[in-house]
């Protein structure tokens, strides 16, 4: 484990390498598992400020949970997750002609429509971020759907906090990144020595 301020980060994001495959997976992180992406409380009124911007994107079927239940939900475990449709896609999720499921919210981001990205544990995948007290622990969520991110990250070895940089600066700030990867190149060689 490796300590930043109040945060405590897995060797495995330093160390696990992962590239997102869309075309092999076809988004199947945002219809996939047995709950909505996690939300941090800040971020639900995010989520109903950019909801009359993607209204008409989302399915007739997201539009009546979303009216139900509204844009989150505190899941079986107790945390606050996205409403999913269905038991299992999330209420943003789209699909494209070709099957791949993309976010309404980050599409709209991306045409200049809304200035939210999407939740930060989206943007984060397959890192996952947990509170315990005094600290942030940081850790790399390993699903059976990311097989072929995996093998593509493999492949063009990059590194989990690498192809993560942008969210994690959206979530740490700079200089807690640039202090990350000073200590993962440190780790890592002393890791490979190890071995």
């Amino acid at each position: 484990m490796l300590q930043i301020g109040d945060t405590i980060i897995s060797f495995d994001v330093l160390r696990e390498k992962f590239l997102c495959d869309l075309g092999a997976c076809k988004g199947a992180c945002c219809v996939e598992g047995d709950a909505g992406a996690p939300v941090e409380e800040d971020e639900v009124a995010k989520l109903e400020e950019v909801l009359p911007v993607i209204w008409e994107e989302l399915t007739p079927a997201a539009r009546a949970v979303i009216e139900r239940q509204g844009v989150a939900y505190i899941d079986s475990e107790g945390d606050l997750v996205t409403s999913i449709v269905d038991d299992k896609d999330c209420v943003f999720a789209r699909h494209d002609e070709r099957g791949c499921c993309y976010c309404a919210i980050e599409k709209a981001y991306r045409a200049g429509r809304t200035d939210f990205y999407k939740p930060i544990s989206c943007h984060l995948y397959p890192i996952r971020v947990s509170r315990y007290g005094s600290y942030t622990a940081v850790n790399y969520h390993r699903w059976e759907v990311c097989r072929a991110a995996i093998a593509l990250g493999r492949k063009e070895n990059l590194p989990v906090y690498k192809f993560l940089k942008e969210p994690l600066i959206r979530k740490f700030g700079e200089a807690w990144y640039e202090e990350l990867e000073i200590a993962a190149e440190q780790i890592v060689v002393k890791l490979k020595i190890e071995n």
